[in-house]
């Protein structure tokens, strides 16, 4: 009976050996689903989502209850606006977000309005309209957990999610 169950553990363990040398053999190879160097990094392709984040960066921050587009914020904009000029197949979804104080309604209200102003400055410097979408979260989302002004900062947000 001992026998039997160490024969079992046994073809367990192959097999699952097996499975692990199949994957990593498709990462150095380049044949997995996403092509990676053998420390296992994958590669960030041009136009994506992960280029405009380490890159560009994918977000802008407003101040308590305002949704205009402050002087650093436009900055940043800027940045997007050359993104989506070099890629033109890309769109962009523009996400409203909002700290946690107020209320839910008020809230979706607040991102909203945030969403649309960064949309206004991008069209504003050039972006076609047809390529931009908003949406709001308002407190929904967080980025940061938190009852404090800090992590308040870091929700009162919009951000840009690329669609290839």
């Amino acid at each position: 009976m001992k026998i039997r169950i160490l024969t079992m553990v046994a073809a367990v363990a192959l097999l699952a050996a097996c499975s692990s040398n199949e994957e990593a053999g498709k990462a150095q190879t380049g044949t997995g689903s996403a092509s990676t160097a053998k420390t296992g990094a994958t590669a960030v392709v041009p136009g994506s989502q992960a280029d405009f984040v380490a890159n560009v960066g994918d977000r802008v921050f407003f101040a308590f209850d305002k949704s205009d587009v402050s002087p650093e914020a436009r900055q940043q904009l800027t940045a997007w606006v050359a993104f989506l000029k070099k890629y033109p197949q890309d769109n962009l979804t523009v996400e409203g977000h909002a700290d946690e104080r107020g209320t839910r309604e008020y809230n979706i209200a607040l991102g909203e309005k945030r969403a649309n102003s960064v949309k206004e400055f991008l069209v504003a410097q050039g972006v076609q309209a047809s390529r931009l979408k908003t949406v709001s979260y308002g407190k929904e989302r967080p980025a940061v957990l938190g009852s404090n002004e800090t992590a308040w900062a870091q929700n009162r947000r919009g951000v840009g999610v690329i669609a290839q």
